[in-house]
This record gives structure tokens, sequence and C-alpha cells, in this order.
């Protein structure tokens, strides 16, 4: 057992994921607390935490495992990932609390948008973990109900159990291949749907912007297609005039925004001659007031 521990490891880290010991059979750390911290080696200067120990030295993680049969956590902030938790009614405690997998599912269909292909762990209480690569510039926390219900996220400040470990109640394994897929840009709306104001500078940045424009169509859009009676046309005229500066800037085809928020006004009870002349007033005006991005920003 602990030379298969230790495997599952060592094949973590050979993937760039930063990985640290759990206690034998369980979900929590092995690694001393703050207040037993005996400021020797790593924690000489001070008190490191297991989200900083985590590591991909393979000289390390063989001197911990050789200790006992860990399992293996994964520090998904330095790992560079976002994984998606789907939780089962059971692991929540309650058979009456919502299935994550089915929620998850329901919002990827409201969405348009298939479920994502990506690298997936079926966890020891028959949850599932979704791998992503998650986007670079920006810094991702963890999330509970965010995304829907019984759907949580693990990233900076968070860890999931890897594939390979075991506990009272089963073991953890994969259930595709190994590819991981990028946290698609209408997911990562929901999670960071704006951008804090202190941001705006780094715009200038076209390929920062290019990503910043892909999200704010994403949850745009869903704010649109989720509007009820009596707001639906001034969340759709909003909509344009905050998505036209991106068209004005290159970073969006206008015919991209327009069908986007087409379809999403359409979605929301709005016939398609009120969206169209709606989106055509918003997006000229927008378009013709944000032709400079220093002004804008």
């Amino acid at each position: 057992m602990t030379e298969h521990l230790l495997q599952a490891a060592v094949e973590a880290a050979e993937r760039g994921w930063h990985v640290f010991p759990l206690r034998p059979g369980t979900k929590r750390p092995a690694l001393h607390g703050e207040a037993s911290c005996p400021r020797t080696s790593v924690c000489a200067s001070g008190h490191r935490k297991w989200e900083q120990r985590a590591t991909t030295d393979p000289d390390r993680i063989r001197a911990a495992w050789a200790r006992a049969p860990f399992n293996v956590g994964i520090a998904t902030g330095p790992s560079g990932l976002l994984v998606i938790d789907l939780d089962t009614p059971e692991h929540k405690g309650s058979s009456d609390a919502p299935d994550g997998a089915a929620t998850f599912r329901a919002l990827c269909e409201r969405a348009r948008h298939a479920v994502p292909d990506t690298y997936r762990v079926r966890t020891a209480s028959g949850g599932t973990h979704l791998y992503f690569t998650a986007p670079t510039g920006f810094r991702m926390a963890n999330t509970a109900g965010t995304v829907a219900d019984s759907v949580d996220t693990r990233a900076w400040g968070g860890y999931v159990v890897a594939a390979g470990s075991t506990t009272p109640t089963g073991t953890y394994e994969p259930l595709c291949g190994p590819v991981v897929a990028c946290l698609p840009p209408w997911l990562q709306g929901i999670l960071q749907p704006t951008l804090k104001h202190s941001q705006a500078p780094s715009m200038a940045v076209a390929g920062q912007s290019r990503r910043y424009a892909d999200v704010a169509l994403a949850a745009e859009t869903r704010n649109v297609a989720a509007a009820q009676v009596g707001e639906r046309e001034a969340k759709l005229f909003r909509a344009a005039r905050a998505l036209g500066r991106f068209v004005a800037w290159d970073d969006l085809p206008r015919h991209v925004v327009e069908q986007a928020l087409q379809e999403a006004g359409e979605a929301a009870g709005l016939s398609a001659s009120e969206c169209r002349s709606t989106l055509r007033s918003a997006l000229d005006w927008s378009i013709a007031h944000n032709q400079n991005r220093r002004d804008a920003a």
C-alpha cells in the first residue's frame, strides 16, 4: 500500500501538481500545525502551512511516503488547478439534498453547453471531481454552492484527494484518461462574474483583455437569459452597452456579441425584433464611445 500511494504521489507531481501527505486512510493533512511547529527545516523562517509545503520534488515526496502509507493531497492553487466537486446526497447527509452531478448537468444545459470533457476522479463517497486548468492571470478561490447546489470548487486555499488514495468508505479512482481541459470561459464567468476595478490597467495587455472579454460575454449572456419580466429589455440594453467596448477594442467580433445576446434575450421572452432594435442602438452607442481603450479604462 505504501508503494502504491507513493507512486500516486509521484505521478501527480510529474504532472506539475503539488502534493502533500494526508493521514493514512483519511482526508486530513498529516503535516504539523502551527502550535506544534518546530521552526526547523522548511519552517525555519516561520510556520508553513500545507499549501506552502506541497511539493513536486520527487526526493521530498519519497522521503515523506517512506514514513507511512499516507494518502495523497493535491494543493489545487499552486498546481494551477480548479477542481469542481460534485457531491452526492449521501455525502451531504440527507437523501433530500440535491445531487451535484444532476444540478451541474442541468446548469450546463441551461447555459447551452455540454458537460465539459476533462480528467475526472470518482471520490470515495461516490461523488466526482472534475479537474480543470485554472486560467492564468486570475487567482481563483474556493467556492461552495456558487456554481449550483451541491457543486463546490477547490482552487487557492483548497485541496483534493488524489486518485489512488483510500478511506474507509472507498478508493479515489480515475474515471477517464489523463487529459485536463482548460476551465471553460462560461464557467469562469459564473465563478468570477466581474473583475475588480484595480485590475483594469492590466487590460492593456491584449491577450488578457480577450480572455476577460470572453468571460464578460458569458456572464452578461447568462444574466440576460435569466432576466425576469419587467427587467428583460433593460438588462439586454446594459449588457450590450457593457460588451460594446470589447467590440470597439477588437476583443470580440460584433456578430458574436449580437448572436449571443439575441439568443439570450429571446430565451428570456423578448421578441426577435425587440432584441434586434435594442442591441443595435446599445452597441452602436458603446462602440462609438469606446474607441480609445485607455480613455475607457
